[in-house]
This record gives C-alpha cells, structure tokens and sequence, in this order.
C-alpha cells in the first residue's frame, strides 16, 4: 500500500512522493505519525553538510499512534501513542561497550540513514520507542527528541543549585535548555538572541534577563562589572550553531566554568578559540552530542 513521504533524494533536493507502506520486522513497531518536528539538522541533511546517505526519507523528532507490531514485540499494542528515540546504537562496538551509546561507531538514526517521520508510517524497533500518555498532545510528544538532546547537555553542564547560566540561541534547543536550567537549580538564566519575540517567550519560561546582541557587545553587557553576570556564568550553552555564539560560548565562562556546545555546525566549518584563555582560566569547553539514555526522561517529562 503506498504512502506519502518527504524525501532527501540528493543534496539540494526534497521531494513529496509516494513510496511503499513499510511492515514491521521482527522486534519492530509500525507507527501511524501524527506529528513530526523540522529540525536544523534537516537543513544541514538538505544542504549536504552533515553525514548521511540520501535517498531517505527525513524526520527525526516524531510522535504518533502504533499501528501494527512484529513478531517478539512485548512491550508495545496497537492504539499506544509513542515517541521514538531515532538514534541506534550497534551494541557492539567499543563505545558502546563503555556505555557512550551516542558515541556508537556504527550509530544508525531514523530519518537520517534510515526512513524517518516525514511520512504517514514510521518503522522502528520496540527498543526505541517510549510510550506516552493517550491523552498527550502529539505535538508536544514530538518535542521529546530535542527535550532528550538537551536534557544531555544539561547533564552534562553539571549544574549545581544557585548556578548561573547563559542560553545562546532562542531557538527550540534554547528555549528547552532555559527551562531545563532552571529545573535543575540555577537561580540566574540569561537568554541571548535577537527575536524579540524569543526573548519575551523566554522571560516567560524562566530566563532572569535576556540580551538581544544586536545592541552592544554582548560579552561586556553579561560579565563586565556592572553586566547582568560579573565575571560570567557558571556554564554557558552554546544553543545557536553559529560561528559567532560558538567563539563567545567559552569567553561568557566564569574562572572555572564551563561551556557545553549543543548547536550544530556544518561539518568541517572552523572557528577562532584562544587555547591561552581557556588555559589561564581554566575553562571546559564540551560538546554535547544527541540523546544517551535521556529520551525516556524526555517522555516522563
């Protein structure tokens, strides 16, 4: 039976097309999509800057109502809304091994290698999926993907209660990681974005203050003296995935802090970092890659 998909043909080429319902395997779910999230790697899938091996069809950040199971499937019924975690892990390699599933030398994503949510049905395994309660907005069960990539990040920061925070990037990443900020603690978020719009949402959320860096030196105006965090934050999260917040991410870090990157750069893009300043203030700068044992978190959330 066909079904509706958007697919990544080529570099530079999406296509709404029809394509052949897929059936559950063995240990797979069939699922009916009912929402499903654009995210800024699609773009980078799309512009043929980040690893991927087109035909295929997109989406990663999806939600939707199981259909059909395959044979040895335990856990999950038809008529169960879930969300899937597209990111699989081999099992088998040394990462995996040490427990850094996200770090997988053979890690296979939904909707990047293999068919993702950008269609009426979804494959995937059973141990991917995560239910969530019937009554679930299926949008919001969409937001768990990128809540799971955060929610690393944060973990990650190591934030302690009463920490500081800045947040660059008013985008979804950012705007989940202020809330997240201030669950786990921290008395003082700083937004940093230019959407008027993205500030005044965050002030809702929980941001203490916002900046719009289109109005001075946004350093200056967060750790002078006199700036909203003299001397600069706890941890800085890097949430935009551009050259100018990546290059501001370690020098907003108080003396000892530290500046996790969640924002994603087009593969082999370069910035300018002074090794010195890191040194003397010994600041850690970490990258936080996708979702380790965090989308279940995601969906109790």
């Amino acid at each position: 039976m066909p079904m509706k998909a958007v697919r990544l043909e080529a570099t530079g080429k999406l296509q709404l097309c029809e394509v052949e319902k897929p059936a559950p395997g063995p240990g797979e779910l069939l699922v009916r999509v009912e929402a499903c999230g654009i995210c800024g790697t699609d773009r980078h899938l799309f512009h043929g800057e980040f690893p991927s091996k087109p035909p295929v069809t997109l989406g990663h950040e999806f939600a939707g109502i199981v259909e059909a199971v395959g044979d040895g499937v335990t856990d999950f019924r038809p008529g169960m809304r879930v969300t899937g975690d597209p990111n699989i892990a081999c099992g088998g390699c040394e990462e995996c091994r040490r427990g850094r599933v996200n770090l997988c030398r053979n890690l296979q994503a939904i909707g990047i290698h293999r068919d993702g949510g950008f269609a009426d049905y979804v494959s995937m395994p059973q141990s991917q999926a995560f239910a969530l309660p019937s009554d679930l907005d299926p949008l919001h069960g969409a937001f768990c993907e990128p809540l799971a990539c955060c929610i690393h990040g944060v973990d990650l920061g190591g934030l302690h209660t009463g920490a500081s925070v800045v947040v660059l990037g008013g985008g979804v990443i950012g705007l989940l990681t202020v809330q997240l900020a201030r669950l786990a603690g921290a008395t003082r978020v700083v937004l940093v974005t230019r959407s008027a719009e993205k500030r005044r949402l965050a002030e809702s959320l929980g941001a203490t203050a916002t900046v719009d860096p289109g109005e001075g030196d946004v350093i200056a105006r967060i750790i002078s003296d006199d700036g909203l965090l003299p001397g600069g934050a706890d941890v800085v999260f890097e949430c935009a995935g551009v050259a100018e917040t990546m290059q501001q991410a370690p020098r907003l870090a108080r003396r000892g802090g530290s500046a996790v990157i969640l924002g994603v750069m087009a593969q082999g893009a370069m910035i300018e970092i002074e090794p010195f300043d890191l040194l003397f203030r010994e600041v850690r700068l970490t990258g936080s890659f996708v979702n380790p044992f965090t989308h279940g978190r995601a969906a109790d959330l």
